[in-house]
């Protein structure tokens, strides 16, 4: 009889930090990374002096706050707006700027659609989210889940942006472990970037076959003597 496998709750951390990294990397242009230990600790708290809070429910109930300092976050910020080709004249320069909260909000959105896609897919369950909201703070506030959890757990994660600025990422969620009965293949989630160019390659190609001149039409012009 084999062994089954359990994922308990620092593999899905492991995966939620996997998306973090990789979001904003991609988006940054420059490379995140984590440390290799977690902290545990005993309760989650937004910090200065950027933070921001997303709750789960489904499979499994948790929360998750990342709080940046105002260098990491001005980075993260910058960076994407570069690599979205902005002109350094439309980027903010404050942390305090709406502008920073809102980017760093929807990059928040796109790290927890690129974790629920990845709980999906690998734990075969399901969780659904609020809608993420970054927002400038000046002092600590403390956030817990009102939802029944017998068993809270709290980690903390330490990130570092290419410049060596740092933020953290905080989870809570009931402990839980899902056990693999049996083996199943992971179906990956499809690139949506990837999805949109090469549909526009294929416009684009049918375009250019479109707009080349067919021998019918050489012989139809040559008959009008043209």
């Amino acid at each position: 009889m084999t062994k089954n496998k359990v994922i308990s709750t620092e593999a899905i951390l492991s995966t939620l930090c996997n998306s973090v990294t990789e979001v904003l990397s991609s988006a940054s242009g420059n490379e995140i990374g984590y440390s290799a230990m977690v902290q545990k600790i005993t309760r989650t708290c937004m910090r200065p002096d950027i933070g921001c809070f997303v709750l789960f429910d489904g499979g499994f109930t948790g929360l998750v706050i990342t709080n940046f300092t105002s260098q990491a976050a001005m980075e993260i910020y910058g960076d994407y707006m570069r690599n979205m080709g902005m002109p350094e004249s439309e980027i903010a320069h404050s942390h305090l700027s709406d502008d920073v909260s809102n980017v760093m909000g929807e990059l928040m959105n796109q790290i927890v659609g690129d974790f629920t896609g990845k709980v999906r897919s690998q734990l075969h369950t399901s969780i659904t989210q609020n809608q993420p909201k970054m927002m400038a703070i000046n002092k600590q506030v403390q956030i817990s889940v009102d939802t029944n959890m017998d068993r809270p757990q709290a980690r903390r994660v330490t990130f570092t942006t290419g410049n060596q600025n740092i933020f953290y990422l905080e989870l809570a969620m009931d402990k839980t472990e899902f056990i693999k009965l049996h083996d199943f293949d992971i179906v990956e989630d499809e690139d949506p970037d990837t999805i949109i160019a090469a549909t526009k390659k294929q416009q684009e190609s049918k375009s250019a076959k479109a707009a080349e001149p067919t021998d019918l039409d050489d012989d139809f012009m040559a008959d009008l003597g043209l």
